[in-house]
């Protein structure tokens, strides 16, 4: 059951995360720090940082969802392997499939798929995560890499961390937009109105996505986007943002008769192989539901 608890914070200059603990022992310092992350921690109504320092009299709220279970289970789920090697593999997710547990999804997710194909992956973290260095959200299709050891896991995390993995989704968005070739940079954090939602906030992290018209569908848009950052819901985000929504997003964008999900499918996917520095590049076409969109839209 989730948990709630306001304070009044008596004294300033303390970090955040450092008062959330002492307030909150059942918490430790590093689910605490998630829990600011993911918004479920304010000060002032306000999403904020781990590091920020606190005030005498700022208002905090402390909301702490139920864990999920701890035991992770494999799951007979088919997977579609592009690529494997020692270190990693690179699979090519399917739409409705969650990427890890979380509270409201404790399995069927592309973790409990892996375990089943992999079971010594469940001994490289002692997390829900083992062997994720990315995410992807429910609804959206496409490639993933997926380390098979500790050290690709720490050296791919470095990589998506350094901004040097590329990352190419393709998006349909509802109007026609122009220039065909353009940028997006705005901040992106956690909607203030709505701790379940991603907004552009000037409080929030940097964000950045490069996009290139294909076509013009209709009266959409399909587009190549590229993203330099990897914030939580950016493309949905940032082209709702600029009045170009993205079709079948029904958070952010617009519903379509056509789609039962939101038109995104991470296509292309680079990076250098752990183990050599090699540099490697894998494509994904459009999953037959997109695809079929396309037509019927035409």
């Amino acid at each position: 059951m989730e948990k709630e608890y306001r304070f009044v914070v008596d004294r300033a200059g303390e970090r955040l995360d450092k008062y959330v603990h002492e307030k909150c022992p059942e918490l430790s310092r590093t689910r605490g720090q998630q829990l600011i992350a993911d918004g479920y921690i304010t000060v002032n109504d306000r999403v904020v940082k781990a590091g920020i320092r606190l005030g005498a009299g700022d208002r905090l709220k402390i909301t702490i969802p139920p864990l999920p279970p701890s035991q992770l289970e494999p799951e007979a789920i088919p997977l579609n392997i592009v690529y494997e090697d020692d270190d990693l593999l690179v699979v090519d997710k399917p739409a409705g499939l969650t990427v890890h547990p979380a509270p409201g999804h404790p399995g069927h997710t592309l973790v409990n798929a892996i375990l089943s194909h992999f079971p010594h992956l469940a001994d490289i973290s002692s997390s829900l995560r083992p062997g994720i260095v990315q995410r992807l959200d429910k609804d959206t299709s496409g490639l993933m890499v997926v380390a098979k050891n500790s050290p690709a896991q720490a050296n791919l995390v470095d990589q998506f961390k350094t901004r040097s993995v590329v990352k190419a989704y393709l998006v349909l968005v509802k109007g026609h937009l122009t220039p065909e070739d353009g940028v997006i940079e705005a901040p992106v954090g956690r909607d203030p109105a709505n701790r379940k939602r991603m907004a552009v906030v000037a409080s929030g992290r940097e964000a950045r996505s490069e996009y290139r018209v294909i076509r013009y569908p209709g009266s959409d848009t399909l587009l190549e986007v590229r993203l330099r950052t990897g914030r939580t819901h950016q493309i949905r985000v940032h082209f709702r943002a600029i009045g170009f929504p993205v079709v079948g997003d029904r958070v952010y964008g617009v519903e379509s008769a056509y789609l039962s999900r939101q038109f995104m499918h991470a296509c292309r996917l680079g990076f250098k192989l752990p183990s050599t520095g090699e540099y490697v590049e894998f494509t994904s076409e459009l999953p037959p539901d997109l695809a079929q969109a396309l037509e019927d839209i035409g």
